[in-house]
């Protein structure tokens, strides 16, 4: 009884009071409060709050926001007496801005409202307490009502409720106490014991608590205080042959049994149920025994990813629909109509036993609230027999059907994407129907069964599904037992309408139903497939061709003054990189995903195309400093083109392999995983970069075009304009810009964007050639200045004075012509500046 009292949301114990025992702690001391410590004042004018924190959106202050699980309030009540000491907990009646109970002339009455969509008033009424210590309890649910307890029984109920519009303040406090205006005759009772629950209680837990509370064991009875009941050391049990079937589950509770044995142990409750009549409440302590006990085998299950789950699971459901089946047929049928519904962390459920013709809406619902349902249309039930309906929402059912092979259902459209797991994606629920009802067998007529269902996507889920790479099917599907095991199918079902949040399917049958969605990846043709690839070995080929020559050029012409600068430093690196990711990814093609070497192959890869991308960074810098804004010392700089280069990809790589080793070299290729996010630790990076460079192309752009204009205005020299064309054909492709295509290049719809980012970056290595070599004319004036120097020194001339040397690209001359009109820029509105374009 006080496990159930430790569940409680808020509790105060108030006085200590003979008779009521408390809960306390190992120490022997009261608790109060089991989220926010409870506090009572008494103030002057006689009114007692107890505060428990902010409840404005709570169950307390509006019980439409209880969800199906309801709420559960608890207090002691006695009327106070000539003698007896005021305890600080004294008043006539207790209120909030959700509900109110009072003691008036003779009556004792509890009231529930909601205030949301549908303005509800619930009422109850019941004997008020007398001067004897009396345990008052209600419980509320949206589908059950008002139930209110008096002394650990059920003793009135509204299960309906009524339209109702005004009352009181919605931000009143939840207080107890007298009110100042004698007038209104509240009777003066204290109070004791408060307790507060966010779910309601189910029977065999109020009668726990309440026996826990007094501290002895009773024969229970409404009629009378408590505290003159008679007691028994051996309380009155059921004698009839369930009570050992539901003690033994209840047992079962905290064993250390294994999944599989506790699994065969339910197998065999449901096969064992005895052959006789249930009496209503029975059937409830059954289900809810037996839900228990299913709740106890899924959480010592550590089944989510073994491959045996969706078996295993669908044998489980099918355990629950037996025992399901024997309740809705052993129910007593003395008091029909009748209906055992409740709510557990499992499912919500319901057996319900009426005529056809006391269904007077057009179709019959389950569960009657929710976006997720089923919903049968009356004309489907047919005959004047009595009809039995047991319906089941499972809660997290679906979480263990996230593996299931395509090739092990009979959904032969997903059969078709083989190799391509299929998941859960919705809550699974059961509706069964005896007599069968009437409904079409043609899935184009009528009457068909219609469910709903909000789909419960996973982030993993989610993520994969919005991936415009990848086409996302949804399977109105169930579980056929048909040859004994469950098997998935979509037989007799077809999913007519919903989109990513929720979907709507018609069936001509009944059963255990689900969203399964299966997620396939678009893939090209193998014409475009091998077009694409050919490109790449190609393009890569001749790129790590170019890309040595052009890092041999380097070394061979490092002792010339005009190559030793930085910028060629930045460029020997960059080519560096480059080079080196090319080689690993045309190495990574010839590797299984999976294995070691590919997982090796995947973390460099990712490093050098990192460190390649930083340099490209390093690259737009130097051109900022050279052309726009001056800022650092050569040492300086040096420093920190290195750190960024080479440094920030290290750092990079090493927190992401840290962090996630697993998302390398695994999923279809030797480089990061796409699925679970991994792929951001290159995207975010390289988005950067380009971002910056786009930038920086931007504002050097301006520059030079400015420039060029001033020079044309002043000497009419159309060759600026070229200059300004050439650099923008140069930097793109220098500073990563080509690498937008690749972000495009997402599915087969840009197909063309595909071909253009793989013509683009497998010749990145020919374009750094062509441009920082071959039509470079510092280059090719200091490959001339040395080979004039070899010459001589092959002569053995040593004293020779060698002709001075420029870019044209930096006089806007060509070699051995005089100079043009280019050359005063000096006397352009940039002259004050004095920027150098020898970086462009």
């Amino acid at each position: 009884g006080f496990k159930v009292l430790a569940s409680a949301s808020h509790y105060w114990p108030l006085e200590d009071v003979d008779g009521i025992h408390e809960f306390r702690d190992t120490n022997g001391d009261i608790v109060e409060g089991m989220v926010n410590k409870g506090i009572y004042v008494t103030e002057k004018k006689g009114v007692t709050f107890l505060f428990f924190g902010s409840y404005r959106n709570s169950c307390i202050s509006n019980p439409e926001a209880c969800g199906p699980e309801g709420v559960t309030f608890s207090f002691f009540w006695k009327t106070q007496d000539q003698q007896a000491k005021l305890l600080p907990a004294s008043g006539g009646r207790v209120i909030s801005s959700g509900f109110k109970i009072c003691s008036n002339e003779g009556e004792g009455s509890v009231e529930f409202y909601t205030r949301g969509n549908a303005m509800m008033k619930w009422k109850a009424s019941f004997s008020p307490p007398g001067p004897y210590w009396t345990h008052i309890l209600f419980t509320w649910k949206s589908r059950e009502g008002l139930k209110v307890y008096v002394n650990g029984t059920l003793n009135t109920t509204d299960p309906d409720g009524k339209v109702f519009y005004d009352y009181g303040d919605p931000s009143a406090n939840l207080l107890t106490g007298t009110e100042g205006d004698q007038s209104k005759r509240y009777v003066n009772g204290a109070f004791d014991e408060f307790i507060i629950w966010e779910r309601a209680l189910t029977p065999h837990e109020i009668e726990q608590y309440f026996t826990a509370a007094i501290g002895v064991q009773v024969l229970l009875s409404s009629t009378l205080p408590w505290s003159l009941m008679t007691t028994t050391t051996n309380p009155v049990l059921p004698t009839d042959a369930y009570h050992r079937i539901i003690t033994e589950l209840s047992q079962e509770r905290g064993s250390s049994r294994s999944p599989s044995t506790l699994l065969g142990h339910l197998q065999n409750v449901s096969f064992s149920l005895p052959d006789q009549a249930l009496p209503e409440n029975t059937a409830l302590s059954l289900t809810e025994a037996f839900l228990k006990a299913i709740e106890d085998f899924m959480l010592l299950s550590n089944w989510i990813d073994g491959p045996e789950t969706p078996l295993v699971f669908s044998s489980l459901i099918h355990t629950i629909d037996t025992v399901m089946a024997h309740v809705s047929h052993k129910l007593d049928e003395n008091s029909l109509p009748l209906a055992v519904e409740g709510s557990s962390s499992v499912a919500d459920y319901s057996v319900l036993k009426m005529h056809p013709q006391t269904l007077n809406v057009s179709h019959y619902r389950f569960p009657s609230r929710g976006q997720s349902y089923i919903s049968i249309p009356s004309e489907a039930f047919h005959g004047k027999a009595w009809i039995t309906i047991v319906g089941l929402l499972y809660h997290n059912m679906h979480y263990f059907f996230h593996n299931i092979n395509p090739m092990d259902t009979k959904i032969a459209e997903a059969a078709a994407y083989k190799g391509y797991m299929i998941s859960a994606s919705s809550y699974l629920i059961s509706i069964k129907v005896e007599p069968l009802p009437k409904l079409s067998y043609n899935l184009s007529g009528s009457p068909l069964i219609t469910i709903q269902l909000t789909h419960k996507l996973t982030p993993r889920q989610y993520s994969q599904a919005l991936n415009k790479s990848n086409r996302v099917h949804l399977y109105c599907a169930f579980l056929d037992y048909s040859n004994g095991t469950g098997v998935w199918s979509n037989e007799g079902c077809v999913r007519e309408s919903g989109d990513l949040n929720y979907s709507v399917c018609l069936c001509n049958h009944l059963t255990n139903f689900a969203i399964l969605m299966q997620v396939v990846p678009l893939k090209l043709t193998r014409e475009h497939q091998v077009a694409l690839s050919s490109i790449t070995y190609i393009g890569c080929a001749l790129s790590i061709f170019c890309l040595t020559i052009t890092l041999v050029t380097f070394a061979v012409l490092s002792s010339v003054s005009t190559i030793r600068n930085q910028r060629y430093h930045i460029h020997a690196n960059l080519s560096c990189a480059v080079l080196l990711a090319q080689i690993l990814l045309l190495t990574s093609f010839q590797f299984s995903p999976a294995t070691l070497p590919c997982k090796i192959l995947a973390i460099l890869l990712h490093f050098f195309f990192l460190s390649a991308f930083a340099w490209m960074l390093v690259e737009g810098f130097h051109l900022y400093s050279m052309v726009i804004k001056v800022f650092g010392s050569e040492e300086s700089k040096h420093l920190y083109y290195y750190g960024i280069g080479w440094g920030c990809p290290l750092v990079i790589c090493v927190i992401s392999a840290a962090a996630s080793l697993d998302s390398y070299g695994e999923s279809g290729n030797c480089w990061l995983s796409l699925e679970n996010g991994a792929i951001w630790a290159f995207v975010a990076p390289a988005m950067f970069v380009i971002l910056v460079n786009i930038g920086i192309l931007i504002a050097v752009t301006r520059v030079i075009s400015r420039i060029s204009a001033d020079n044309y205005k002043v000497h009419g020299d159309a060759n600026a304009f070229k200059l300004t064309a050439k650099a923008v054909a140069v930097l793109l492709p220098i500073l990563g810009s080509s690498w937008i295509f690749g972000i495009l290049a997402v599915n087969a719809q840009t197909l063309v964007f595909q071909y253009i980012f793989a013509v683009f970056n497998s010749l990145q290595g020919f374009f750094m050639f062509l441009f920082h070599c071959l039509l470079n004319s510092e280059v090719r004036a200091a490959f001339k200045h040395k080979t004039k120097v070899w010459s001589l020194t092959s002569s053995s001339t040593r004293n020779i004075n060698v002709k001075p040397f420029n870019s044209d690209i930096m006089t806007g001359n060509r070699p051995g012509t005089t100079p043009t009109k280019l050359n005063t820029w000096d006397k352009s509105s940039n002259s004050a500046n004095r920027i150098d374009l020898s970086a462009v």
